[in-house]
């Protein structure tokens, strides 16, 4: 270091600058937390929004849910971030604002948004068939049940026959028919999803996507591609991911790191949780006749070579909130660019008509379409839903839920680790909703 007193003023002035250059250099600044403002100051209620916590004791003392952490952001500014109940309760642990939640599904958006800055690059397009990037996929054929009829009784009984035969599908699925469910890749109770479940149970520990997601390539569609809206919980947004491994190539965690969660500033969403941080871990539970009980599924909790698109991550409702309104604010947060405004519009727009409505059980018959990796509202009154037309979202099997809506700049997160439901979904959005005064 050079003594002040062998520099000039301005000498002093220049040794400063270059000192400032070179500690943003060696330790870029971390995204800060979005900024808390009154809520009367965007056109909410603080009053009101005291119902939020209202309405999720209620379910805690019902004994639906042990707790919860909820986060309402409006305008670009937070005005309500409250944990509530138990994160453990067995150990009476209280809910902290810092806990840490299994994403699930809530892990697919992330996966979309990954997708679409590839697309803005000129490395993939939607339109593109999976057998593009991953062979194995080329030339799909699509499962049809075989209808049932009588046949001759043998000695050791009835012959039962193969379950399906195959036909060749219309198209190659694409990129777009992974993201809104409407590949027919392995789908929820599917006529294949038995021989899915084989493939997976196959998959060792040590395999990666690169090893595992070729092999889908010859499980036959459940449907034709862009036929129905049928989820694919784990197989389709698998496949996004290797997808972005190769048209990237960086492996897909790295790729989320350095694309989306360090540009965010979101330190707390990873894989694999460090060891240090196990502690801020929500114990998962589950609904049983005698009441809430632990759940024996530990996702995260192990090393692993399988960075899945579908699921896996775990966050903090304060880190997902960073990627929620980062959408909200079409694509950029704290002078960072993640994607364009119009890519933001894409991605949270209906991409399948009516093909959606009452395509999840549990969810409204009609009134909602399906974007990019999340739920659309399309028309909130047919839906019967407590939040405005436009909001887009989606919600992990563990609990945690979120939206955004760009047109009331409204970014909102619900993170449970039990059985939620519908129902405590709609009981917060009533509580959020009713918080809006202007």
């Amino acid at each position: 270091m050079i003594p002040k007193c062998l520099l000039s003023t301005a000498a002093s002035r220049a040794a400063l600058r270059c000192a400032a250059i070179l500690s943003f250099v060696l330790f870029p600044l971390a995204a800060a937390p979005l900024p808390a403002a009154k809520p009367e100051d965007v056109g909410m209620s603080a009053e009101r929004l005291q119902r939020i916590h209202e309405a999720i004791m209620r379910r805690v003392a019902a004994q639906d849910i042990p707790g919860a952490v909820t986060v309402v952001a409006r305008r670009g500014r937070l005005v309500h971030f409250e944990a509530h109940g138990l994160m453990d309760v067995d150990a009476k642990k209280p809910m902290t604002k810092d806990a840490l939640f299994r994403l699930a599904s809530t892990t697919k958006p992330v996966t979309a948004a990954a997708i679409l800055i590839l697309m803005e690059e000129g490395k993939l397009k939607l339109t593109d068939p999976v057998s593009k990037y991953i062979p194995e996929f080329k030339n799909s054929k699509v499962a049809m049940e075989w209808v049932p009829v009588p046949v001759p009784m043998t000695e050791g009984g009835s012959e039962a026959g193969e379950r399906y035969y195959t036909v060749p599908a219309h198209h190659d699925i694409t990129i777009v028919d992974l993201l809104t469910h409407t590949s027919g890749l392995a789908t929820n109770g599917g006529i294949t999803a038995p021989d899915f479940r084989k493939l997976q149970q196959a998959r060792t520990p040590a395999e990666t996507l690169a090893d595992f997601i070729p092999r889908l390539g010859a499980l036959p569609l459940d449907c034709q591609p862009g036929a129905q809206w049928r989820y694919s919980a784990y197989a389709g947004f698998d496949t996004l991911a290797r997808i972005v491994e190769i048209a990237s190539g960086s492996r897909f965690d790295r790729f989320l790191r350095q694309r989306i969660f360090e540009p965010l500033g979101m330190e707390n969403t990873w894989f694999q949780v460090p060891e240090k941080e196990k502690p801020r871990l929500v114990t998962v539970y589950r609904e049983t006749p005698s009441g809430l009980q632990r759940s024996p599924e530990r996702p995260g909790d192990g090393p692993a070579a399988y960075f899945g698109g579908a699921s896996g991550l775990t966050s903090t409702a304060e880190d997902y909130l960073q990627f929620a309104q980062m959408l909200c604010n079409g694509g950029r947060l704290n002078g960072k660019h993640i994607l364009s405004p119009w890519t933001v519009d894409l991605m949270l727009s209906n991409h399948v008509g009516k093909l959606f409505e009452g395509g999840v059980h549990g969810r409204p018959p009609k009134g909602v379409g399906f974007g990019l990796g999340g739920e659309v509202v399309v028309n909130a009154v047919d839906a019967r839903l407590r939040k405005p037309d436009g909001s887009y979202g989606w919600s992990g099997a563990f609990g945690t839920y979120w939206w955004v809506n760009r047109k009331e700049q409204m970014a909102v997160v619900l993170f449970v680790q039990g059985p939620a439901g519908r129902s405590l979904e709609y009981d917060f959005d009533n509580a959020v909703s009713q918080a809006v005064i202007e």
